[in-house]
């Protein structure tokens, strides 16, 4: 098992949804980098791992592999029919 790490970038984000009334809790964001709906290649070759949070909507959570650690660089919700593949 790798150890998840949060850049300030990531726990910023967390806090700014939440003023939006947009919840994602930490371990919400763990699960879907250890068990994603899908995983893509993003910006600078980083990981973008996917996961369902609702009828209409998915969190999309950027991270990176280091050795033993993952990264989470940032985290965001989007809308299922923009990000899922038919």
């Amino acid at each position: 098992m790798k150890n998840i790490v949060f850049s300030k970038h990531a726990l910023d984000k967390i806090e700014i949804l939440k003023k939006h009334k947009i919840i994602i809790e930490k371990k919400v964001i763990e699960e879907t980098i250890i068990k994603p709906d899908s995983i893509d290649i993003g910006y600078k070759d980083r990981l973008v791992a996917q996961k369902t949070l609702d009828e209409t909507h998915v969190l999309r959570v950027v991270y990176e592999e280091s050795g033993k650690n993952v990264t989470v660089i940032t985290i965001y919700p989007g809308r299922r029919k923009r990000y899922e593949k038919d």
